[in-house]
């Protein structure tokens, strides 16, 4: 075989040698062979990173519904009735921010005592005339035969009546039975309370039903004795107070026929404030 012959055989068995054959005939280098087996094995971890993204969505939008709601609650607890009434008005969809948020903090609770409240009110004449001062989502309504009025800032329901909880369109002595659940929260609450004693009926009665650590004297609560006096003085009699719940405290008054005029001494409510979980 001379030179020439040889050189053309080596050139022909190199190129049979470059590439590999795939199934479908086409020719890769061990180059692409390598990169092919590469993308293909990164698949998987797409897949996976794509719910390891979601999650983390997931997550971060908790977090940021979260602070929503607490940057809300501080400025309802630390704001008048008509300035959260204003602020509401501005942008109704924080309303619902608000509740999702209260829900939530709500489902944590062994007891509800909205519950208590609905079962105290069946336990009496559904001819009873209730207002329910601060209602949410209207459940204390819906939960008993009795005519309702509900109120609060912003109305997602034909039955609520969205205003300013110390100027409500009752006439005066209209109602039967005022409820106060966990909405004791302007700093100007004792105008809603003097807004319920003028709608109730003599022998009306008025229950609150309030986070038990708003009124511990040692965390910087009030001093329930306190708040009890100063609502009698009001126009009221005080009937009974529970306290065996952990998360709150439910007070019961009944409006006295006869009422004097006095100057009242409130105590301040401390505001409900979650910490960030």
């Amino acid at each position: 075989m001379t030179e020439e012959q040889r050189r053309s055989t080596k050139r022909k068995r190199g190129h049979r040698h470059r590439g590999k054959r795939t199934g479908g005939g086409a020719s890769v280098t061990n180059n692409e062979s390598s990169s092919l087996a590469a993308s293909s094995g990164s698949a998987s971890p797409i897949r996976s990173g794509s719910k390891s993204s979601s999650s983390f969505l997931d997550k971060m939008k908790a977090k940021l519904s979260g602070g929503y709601f607490r940057m809300i609650n501080e400025k309802l607890y630390t704001c008048s009735g008509d300035e959260a009434l204003k602020y509401f008005k501005e942008d109704p969809s924080l309303f619902n921010v608000y509740h999702s948020g209260y829900q939530e903090q709500m489902s944590r609770w062994p007891e509800q005592p909205n519950d208590i409240i609905i079962k105290w009110i069946k336990d009496r004449s559904p001819s009873l005339v209730v207002a329910d001062f601060g209602c949410g989502d209207a459940r204390l309504a819906k939960s008993v035969k009795n005519k309702v009025f509900s109120f609060d800032l912003v109305s997602n329901d034909p039955s609520v009546i969205a205003c300013d909880m110390s100027n409500t369109p009752l006439d005066p002595s209209s109602v039967d039975v005022a409820v106060f659940c966990l909405s004791l929260m302007g700093t100007n609450f004792p105008n809603y309370l003097k807004e319920a004693n003028r709608v109730l009926k003599p022998n009306g009665w008025l229950l609150i039903a309030e986070v038990k650590s708003r009124f511990d004297p040692n965390t910087g609560g009030a001093d329930p004795n306190k708040f009890v006096k100063a609502i009698c003085e009001l126009g009221f009699t005080s009937t009974s107070k529970d306290f065996s719940n952990k998360m709150f405290i439910l007070f019961y008054f009944k409006k006295k026929e006869k009422q004097k005029s006095k100057d009242i001494e409130w105590p301040e409510l401390k505001p409900c404030l979650y910490k960030r979980r």
